[in-house]
């Protein structure tokens, strides 16, 4: 079975509407051989803030140590987004073959009339997925109140409900104390169930619950929210015996609520499985806890907010929160649901000064006419109306001035539509022959029959995409008039899900293809801009004066330290850096890379202090020289302090996971290297499944960028690494390798950090023979794409570096 085939067969049972009772849950998971039955459970139900809330807690406990799973919905890209251990969302191997398990049982089931829902059997696959990866804690979010809900089936260890507002009445009740008692289904049986609730809410939970546990006002956990500095909101958590302070990266009073429910939920497990919680784990916990399309800033000028708020409780929430920024005019994007309360939602958000109404693609979108008779009769402001929200977006963007506000809401269908303005990767893919063609086709999903007759196709420009099926159909039916062709991943049995789309086509027909999209409707205008600089169709060249800007930079390794894996203890004082620096300056080197820490597998951390003390006093003697130097640290403090001694450049190996050295690399508007890195310093016994290495690695580097973007990092300074030997084997490192070129997606400069590095290991070189290796790789990076290159042996690389840019343009070289 084909991974297109598996997720058409999960989404086809949408067609299967909800039914009251657990027994399809439980029977279905009888049939997987009930791996919820050793998994320890928190589970998280609420009208709003549900998601937030398992979020917080997931991070909190993975930064104690733990093997965390996290279930979510609804998803914003793909299903496997759902289901998360560690981090990382489910491999589409995983969900093949958890499909291939369960189809013959489902078709009996659906033979019967008693097939489980699309939800029921994706909360299966979800418990059989953290079973299978042995996860310490399974955090679970409620789909749809409590008593019902597939999620419980489980036996949660702890659950929480996070707050109650009307919403699903026809299910849940219709008085907010009728929903929370519904809600209050989720406790624990031997425990205390936490909540944020207060009132009517309150009372509905504590006449179902044993025992409950309030956070927020007069509660057992005091919360206080400081309001927002920058992107983030400051939150007070205290308890009878112990206090949290920090920043979080979601904002508004509510969040800070989220935060404290989360907290205690954690403090639970901890105790529970006797682990070590201790307030910097908390509060880095908290620190790190993104969570996309929840009052996300995507831009600054204009402020760009997308937020999936999509019941009036929620609104009334967003307008609060909203409030905490300045802007002058707000454009509203919205779209919603048909089943969701329209008026109370539009009275809940502040008043705009222009709305676009749109409609979602999905079948219980409301029509955007009937959005915007509510606005009109609710503001008296006339309504544009337009059937695309990306299209909507684009309008409300092209409207707004920078100091004004353009907010998208109303469903997170309508944020993870409007999401992909900043999200969707235009990955230009190498396709020399048939061969690559048939690998290109295949990662895009599409059928063997469709493999085969595309295959001879593809041999010229070919790019990959992400959009909408109806977009799908625009870009083959425009491609196809035009001479090219355009393949459609085999997920289009459906309406509403993204789908992998590969174009085909020579330059000029996609020149003219981009020309003919910038005029239609449903959002292909914004997607024919992407198209023209993903294949660089237009004629603007980046030009900022860094030696990276034109040719391929080689930045030289100098290893401030006594353990690091290649040159450990050889430059270790400060006198033996700097004549090292002066050695590569002699050799031509374009950036000089002084690091303090090691991150070779089993390296010990270092004191902030101790790192601190070795690199400045290096950078500061460097700081005078013609060359650039970056800081190779993970600690902001250390990257700080590196730059006012001279740094121009920082380089985390981590990629950003220190929640303050975004702002450190925004406030000193400065060059940053993120890498995609599993461990740092690298844990040999890490294993990563990926589906498609450098899929899997651009995707999770697009959500760092974001995440650096907004900080206030410009994209522009932002410097990708690949991160080859952190998490990944020697086979992915090469594939890496070979497919380097495909990292331009990102729209960063690409960083290739090879140097002596054990992935040469397969080509039979070992740790004191791999100059040779490197220098070919050198070589084969500089051809296939990298900006900068990342090495111990200057004068070599400078070597092959020149040589591959020789045999690109010999006529620019000359003999002296």
């Amino acid at each position: 079975m084909e991974f297109h085939d598996a997720a058409n067969f999960l989404f086809g049972l949408r067609r299967y509407p909800p039914r009251p009772g657990l027994a399809a849950t439980e029977s279905l998971l009888d049939h997987l051989g009930d791996p919820h039955e050793g998994l320890t459970v928190v589970q998280v139900a609420g009208s709003n803030g549900k998601g937030s809330t398992a979020r917080m807690t997931e991070s909190v406990l993975r930064e104690a140590g733990l093997d965390v799973g996290l279930y979510t919905s609804p998803h914003l890209d793909s299903v496997r987004e759902r289901i998360r251990t560690n981090g990382r969302q489910l491999t589409e191997a995983a969900l093949v073959e958890y499909v291939e398990t369960v189809r013959p049982y489902v078709l009996d089931r659906a033979a019967a009339g008693t097939s489980p829902t699309f939800f029921e059997t994706v909360t299966g696959l979800a418990l059989w997925a953290f079973a299978r990866n042995e996860v310490d804690v399974a955090v679970l979010e409620v789909g749809i109140g409590g008593r019902y809900d597939a999620t419980s089936v489980t036996d949660p260890l702890v659950s929480a409900v996070t707050s109650v507002t009307l919403e699903h009445t026809d299910v849940l009740g219709d008085t907010v104390e009728a929903i929370g008692r519904d809600l209050a289904h989720v406790a624990p049986a031997d425990g205390r169930l936490v909540t944020a609730a207060d009132g009517d809410a309150l009372a509905g939970i504590e006449a179902q619950a044993d025992e409950v546990v309030r956070v927020g006002d007069d509660g057992a956990v005091g919360v206080s929210y400081g309001g927002r500095t920058g992107i983030e909101g400051r939150v007070r958590l205290s308890g009878s015996d112990w206090r949290v302070e920090t920043p979080i990266p979601l904002v508004g009073a509510h969040q800070a609520d989220n935060a404290g429910v989360a907290t205690l939920l954690a403090r639970q497990v901890s105790s529970a499985l006797d682990v070590d919680l201790s307030t910097d784990t908390i509060e880095r916990g908290l620190r790190t806890a993104h969570w996309p399309g929840r009052f996300e800033v995507m831009e600054r000028e204009p402020l760009a907010v997308l937020d999936g708020a999509h019941n009036p409780g929620a609104c009334e929430r967003l307008a609060s929160t909203l409030a905490e920024f300045d802007y002058d005019d707000l454009h509203l994007v919205f779209g919603a649901l048909a089943d969701k309360d329209h008026r109370g939602m539009v009275e809940g958000l502040p008043t705009p000064d222009s709305v676009v109404a749109c409609r979602p693609d999905v079948d219980r979108a409301e029509d955007n006419a009937v959005l915007a008779a509510v606005f009109e009769d609710v503001t008296g402001i006339d309504v544009e109306t337009t059937s695309d929200v990306t299209d909507a977006l684009a309008n409300a963007l092209g409207r707004a001035d920078p100091d004004d506000c353009v907010l998208v809401c109303g469903s997170l269908y309508t944020v993870r539509e409007a999401r992909t303005r900043w999200s969707r990767l235009d990955v230009p893919k190498a396709v020399d022959d048939v061969a690559d063609a048939r690998r290109a086709l295949r990662e895009t999903h599409v059928t063997d029959p469709g493999i085969y007759r595309m295959r001879g196709k593809a041999v010229h420009r070919t790019l990959k995409t992400r959009v909408r099926p109806r977009q799908a159909q625009y870009l083959k039916e425009e491609l196809l008039s035009l001479g090219g062709e355009c393949a459609i991943s085999g997920l289009n049995d459906q309406d509403e899900e993204f789908l992998d789309v590969l174009l085909m086509g020579t330059l000029a027909q996609f020149k003219r293809l981009t020309r003919k999209l910038d005029a239609q409707p449903y959002g292909l205008g914004p997607l024919a801009e992407g198209i023209a600089d993903a294949l660089s169709l237009g004629d603007g060249d980046r030009d900022r004066g860094y030696p990276w800007d034109d040719r391929t930079a080689v930045m030289g390794i100098l290893n401030v330290t006594p353990d690091s894996f290649h040159d450990g203890g050889e430059f270790e004082t400060t006198e033996r850096a700097v004549a090292r620096a002066e050695e590569m300056l002699a050799n031509d080197v374009d950036v000089i890379d002084v690091g303090g820490e090691s991150t070779r597998p089993g390296a010990d951390e270092v004191p902030v202090a101790d790192e601190r003390d070795r690199v400045v006093p290096v950078i500061e003697r460097l700081a005078d020289r013609d060359v650039l130097v970056s800081i190779d640290t993970r600690k902001a403090s250390v990257a700080r302090a590196a730059l006012d001694a001279g740094a121009d450049i920082v380089n985390d190996v981590s990629g950003l996971a220190d929640p303050e050295m975004r702002f450190v690399v925004a406030e000193y508007d400065c060059p940053v290297v993120v890498m995609h890195s599993i461990d740092a310093p690298v844990d040999p016994s890490t294993e990563v499944d990926y589906d498609d290495v450098v899929a899997d690695t651009l995707r999770e580097l697009r959500e760092t960028i974001l995440v650096a973007e907004r900080a206030g990092i410009d994209r522009e300074n932002v410097i990708v690494d690949p991160g080859v030997g952190f998490g990944k084997s020697r086979t992915e490192s090469f594939a890496v390798l070979g497919r380097l070129g495909e990292f331009r997606a990102l729209g960063c400069p690409i960083l290739f950090g090879h140097s002596h590095k054990s992935m040469f290991d397969l080509v039979g070189r070992d740790a004191d023979e791999r100059l040779q290796a490197t220098v070919a790789a050198s070589a084969v990076a500089a051809e296939r794409g990298a900006d900068i290159l990342r090495v111990h042996d200057v004068a070599e690389t400078v070597a092959a570096v020149r040589v591959s840019e020789a045999a690109n343009d010999p006529d620019a070289f000359t003999i002296d």
